[in-house]
């Protein structure tokens, strides 16, 4: 069993928005989360919700944005960046 919490509704009016997976090890989280590129009904929460955001950036009027991501992993109490240039390092 695993939970996937999303709130982003407002992520183009300005809201921070959190994607937030939580469950055993092995329960799918990863694979929901970011999914494979091939076929493209495979894809996972991430690229689809950046394709929502980047779509929704394009089709606004007089309007900048300000786009920023992070890709964290916490597991026995050890914080890692999966964006990162060492996504082993551990962060303080």
């Amino acid at each position: 069993f695993y939970l996937v919490f999303l709130h982003f509704q407002g992520v183009t009016e300005g809201y921070n928005g959190t994607i937030f997976a939580y469950g055993q090890t092995g329960s799918g989280k990863s694979f929901t989360m970011q999914g494979i590129v091939d076929p493209s009904t495979q894809k996972g929460i991430i690229p689809r919700a950046f394709e929502h955001i980047f779509e929704s950036v394009q089709c606004a009027e007089n309007a900048k944005f300000l786009v920023r991501a992070s890709y964290l992993e916490i597991y026995n109490e050890d914080i890692r960046d999966l964006l990162g240039a060492d996504t082993k390092q551990k962060l303080e």
